[in-house]
C-alpha cells in the first residue's frame, strides 16, 4: 500500500537522491555519517524498533510529566487550570518534532524525511492517549486510588486480584489475565492485598497511555505509517475507557491482528509449509493471549470472521496450498485454544446460565444509531434527548461524511484484505446486535449487545480511512498519468517533494487533532462537581472520597473535615452469585417512569 509520503523525495537539483542524502548543508562530503545512517536504517529490525520506542516511550513518558501538574482537581478552575498545563507540555514537546518533520519535508532528502515521517508518527500516536493518561493523572492527583475507589467494576477488579492473592480460583467467566496482573503489580509493588486499589490505579495510567501506542503498532502490520496513525489516533482517544483500558485496547488490536491473519490465509501458496506453521502459532498464540486478556470481542468478530475464512480459503488452488492453509489454520486454533483454555473450560460451564440483565441508557436508544456512545454515567441526558437528531434522517453531518468514505471506501477496495476484514465483522455485530435487541423484552436480557456499538463504529472509522487512502492513490495516479500525456510540465510540478510536504501538513494537523480529542477524553472525566448527577466524573471523585490507609481523607477530597470518607474494605470479593431476577434490572431511570420504560409488572 503506497503511503502519502511520496516514494522519492528530490535533493539538489540534478544531484541523485543518494548523493544529496550524504551531502552536508554546505556540500561538504559527509559519506560516512550517511553510510552509518544507512546501515542502521536498513536493518529490518532498526526502523520498527525505533518506532515502538518512540511511541511507547512518548505515551508514557508524557504521562510522567503530567505527574507534576500540582492542582486542586476537585473544582472546576483546578481541573482548566491542569487541562491548560498539559497542553502547554503538548505543545512544547510536539512542536519542536513537528518543525523537524516539516523542515525535512521542505529541505531534506528521501532517506531522511522517511524515518523523520515514521517516528513523528509514532510519537504522535503515543502523544493523543498519553494526553488522556495526563489528564487522569491530573483529575486523581492527591489521592492514591484509581477510578471508580472501591465500588463498581473497579471494586469488582480489586476483589478477583484479592481472590487470587488468598490463592482461589477465578470465579465466572471473566477473562483473567487482567485481575492476575492486578495481583501480581500489587504483591510486587504495594504490599498485596491492602494495595491493590493503589495498583489499579497504576494499572488504568499507564494501560491508558499504552492504547494509542498498541493501537498504532497493531495497523504497522498492514498499514504505512501515516494510514496506521490516521486509524489509530482518532480510534484510540474515541474508544478509550480510562477505567478498564485493557478492554478497548484489546478491540483495537484485534481488528489489524485478524486481517493481518486473513492476509496470511490469502498468500498462504507463498509460504512453506514450516513457514506456514510457525506465522500460524505465531497467530495463536496472539489470539490465546488476547482472549485471555478480554474476550468479549471475539463473540462479535467471530461471525464475520467466520464467513471471511470460508472465502478466502484456497478452494482452487491446489492441493499444496489448501495444505499449507490447513497447517496454518491447525497451528492457530489449536495454540490459541491451548492457551485459552482456562476460559474457554469456564464458558462452556457456565456461559449458558450467566445473563446480562443490565439495561441502561444505551439500551433505550433507536437500536440502529451506533455513532455515538453514553456511560451508564449519563449525567442530565435521557433516551428522549440523546441522541440529537440531524438534518438527514436523524443524521449528522458527521455520519453522511463517515458513510460516504465508508461507501468509497467498500467501492475502490473490495479486494483489500483490511477492508474485507473490517467489513465482514462489522455485518456480523450487526446482526448480531440486531438479534439480541429483538429478544431483550422476551428473554429479559441484554446480553451486552449496546457494546457492539463499539466495534461498529470502529470498523466504519477503518473503513473510512481506506476511503480516503484509495481516493488518494487512485486519484493522484490518474492526475499524474493525465498530466504527463497532455501537459507533461504541469506533471512535473505534482513531485514527490510536494507530496512529501503536504504529507507532513498533514501529520500537523493530525498531532493536532490528538492533543485536543486527547484534552476532550480526559476532561470527560474529572471530579463530577454537579452534586446529585451521576456523569463520567463520579468515578474520579469517589477515588477523593475513599480513605486513605491511616483513615483519613485523601488532600483534596471535598468532605475533608466535613463528614468521614468511605472505609477501606479489605474483604472484597467478586461474583456473589443471588437469585436470578428474571428480569432486566433497569439503570438510567427514576422510579417515576421505570414501568414505562422496562416494563410494568404482570398484574396479580
Amino acid at each position: 500500500m503506497t503511503d502519502l509520503a511520496p516514494d522519492v523525495v528530490g535533493g539538489r537539483a540534478g544531484v541523485p537522491d543518494d548523493e544529496a542524502t550524504t551531502a552536508s548543508s554546505d556540500g561538504s562530503p559527509s559519506g560516512r555519517r550517511g553510510d552509518r545512517f544507512s546501515r542502521w536504517t536498513e536493518k529490518r529490525w532498526f526502523l520498527p524498533l525505533a518506532e515502538g520506542l518512540v511511541s511507547v516511550g512518548v505515551a508514557l513518558g508524557f504521562m510522567l510529566l503530567c505527574t507534576h501538574i500540582s492542582v486542586n482537581p476537585t473544582t472546576r478552575i483546578g481541573q482548566v487550570s491542569g487541562l491548560a498545563k498539559i497542553q502547554q507540555y503538548a505543545a512544547l514537546l510536539g512542536i519542536p518534532v513537528l518543525a523537524v518533520l516539516l523542515l525535512l519535508a521542505y529541505r531534506g532528502t528521501l532517506r531522511y524525511y522517511r524515518v523523520a515521517q515514521r517516528l513523528a508518527c509514532a510519537a504522535v500516536a503515543g502523544l493523543g492517549t498519553g494526553v488522556v493518561a495526563g489528564g487522569i493523572v491530573v483529575a486523581l492527583h492527591g489521592t492514591p486510588w484509581g477510578l471508580g475507589g472501591q465500588e463498581g467494576d473497579p471494586g469488582n477488579l480489586m476483589g478477583m486480584a484479592n481472590d487470587m492473592l488468598r490463592g482461589k480460583g477465578l470465579p465466572g467467566v471473566y477473562p483473567p489475565l487482567f485481575p492476575a496482573l492486578l495481583a501480581v503489580w500489587a504483591k510486587f509493588f504495594h504490599n498485596g492485598i491492602a494495595g491493590v486499589g493503589h495498583a489499579l490505579k497504576d494499572l488504568q495510567l499507564i494501560l491508558s497511555a499504552l492504547v494509542g501506542p498498541m493501537a498504532y503498532l497493531s495497523w504497522r502490520l498492514l498499514l504505512r505509517p501515516f494510514w496506521a496513525m490516521a486509524i489509530a489516533v482518532p480510534a484510540s482517544i474515541v474508544f478509550l475507557d480510562p477505567i478498564r483500558p485493557y478492554s478497548h485496547g484489546s478491540m483495537l488490536v484485534l481488528l489489524p491482528l485478524l486481517a493481518a491473519c486473513f492476509r496470511e490465509i490469502r498468500r498462504v501458496d507463498e509460504l512453506s509449509t514450516r513457514s506456514a506453521l510457525l506465522r500460524g502459532l505465531g497467530f495463536g498464540a496472539a489470539f490465546g493471549v488476547m482472549f485471555l486478556w478480554y474476550s468479549g470481542w471475539y463473540l462479535w468478530a467471530a461471525p464475520g470472521s467466520f464467513v471471511l475464512v470460508l472465502m478466502i480459503f484456497p478452494w482452487s488452488r491446489g492441493r499444496s496450498a489448501l495444505k499449507r492453509a490447513l497447517v496454518f489454520l491447525g497451528a492457530m486454533l489449536v495454540t490459541a485454544g491451548v492457551i485459552g483454555a482456562p476460559l474457554l473450560y469456564q464458558l462452556v460451564r457456565l456461559g449458558a446460565s450467566t445473563l446480562d440483565r443490565y439495561a441502561y441508557i444505551n439500551t433505550y436508544i433507536d437500536p440502529a444509531y451506533v455513532m455515538g456512545w453514553a456511560s451508564d454515567r449519563s449525567g442530565d441526558l435521557t433516551y428522549h434527548n440523546w441522541p440529537g437528531q440531524g438534518d438527514i434522517a436523524g443524521q449528522t453531518g458527521f455520519g453522511v461524511l463517515l458513510l460516504l468514505g465508508v461507501g468509497i471506501g467498500v467501492g475502490l477496495g473490495l479486494r483489500n484484505m483490511v477492508i474485507r476484514t473490517a467489513g465482514m465483522v462489522l455485518a456480523g455485530a450487526w446482526l448480531m446486535r440486531f438479534w439480541f435487541a429483538s429478544h431483550m423484552e422476551h428473554n429479559q436480557a441484554v446480553q451486552l449487545y449496546p457494546r457492539t456499538t463499539w466495534i461498529i463504529f470502529y470498523c466504519l472509522i477503518i473503513l473510512a480511512v481506506m476511503g480516503v487512502m484509495l481516493t488518494y492513490q487512485r486519484g493522484f495516479g490518474w492526475v499524474r498519468s493525465t498530466l504527463a500525456e497532455v501537459a507533461p510540465s504541469r506533471a512535473a510540478r505534482i513531485s514527490p517533494r510536494v507530496m512529501s510536504q503536504l504529507a507532513a501538513g498533514l501529520v500537523c494537523a493530525l498531532a493536532l487533532f490528538a492533543t485536543m480529542g486527547g484534552s476532550w477524553s480526559a476532561n470527560r472525566f474529572m471530579p463530577s462537581t454537579n452534586p446529585g448527577v451521576e456523569d463520567m466524573g463520579l468515578d474520579a471523585l469517589r477515588a477523593h472520597l475513599q480513605q486513605l490507609d491511616n483513615g483519613q481523607c485523601p488532600k483534596y477530597s471535598p468532605y475533608k473535615g466535613k463528614q468521614a470518607c468511605n472505609p477501606i474494605n479489605m474483604d472484597l470479593t467478586e461474583y456473589t452469585f443471588g437469585p436470578d431476577p428474571m428480569k432486566l434490572w433497569c439503570a438510567n431511570t427514576t422510579s417515576r417512569d421505570v414501568d414505562v420504560t422496562c416494563g410494568r409488572p404482570p398484574a396479580n
